[in-house]
């Protein structure tokens, strides 16, 4: 158990874990804030378009349902069953948009890499001339 341990504080202590947490951590406010952004902002805007919220659009394939506008629930019957596609459409947004976001940021990220080699060669090789 003690070399367990002291094979996991190693490990722990590693750069590279401690880059993997903070990503980990940094990836889900990331989330929260693309989640925020599909359904407060971009998911209204289709709902002015299409006059209805979309993330509330269902189709019953068995059963029954109704939609309670004073309550604002949907009332099903006991034997329901919905596809409710329009939290698929706002999911399929929330991963556009999420996709978008991380290949601009490797993009970024790969074309300062590219300068930084270039800046590399530019002073290792007048050194090597001389």
């Amino acid at each position: 158990m003690k070399k367990w341990f002291s094979e996991f504080k190693a490990f722990i202590s590693k750069g590279n874990a401690i880059d993997m947490a903070v990503g980990i951590v940094v990836g889900s406010a990331f989330n929260a804030i693309i989640k925020s952004f599909v359904g407060d902002i971009i998911m209204p805007l289709l709902s002015l378009i299409v006059k209805s919220d979309i993330t509330k659009l269902y189709l019953v394939l068995r059963g029954s349902a109704t939609y309670d506008s004073v309550l604002g629930t949907l009332i099903l019957s006991e034997d329901a069953v919905l596809l409710k596609y329009g939290a698929f459409i706002q999911t399929i947004l929330d991963f556009l948009i999420i996709a978008f976001a991380i290949f601009l940021a490797l993009k970024v990220v790969v074309g300062m890499q590219k300068k930084l080699e270039q800046l590399k060669e530019a002073i290792i090789t007048p050194a090597e001339k001389q």
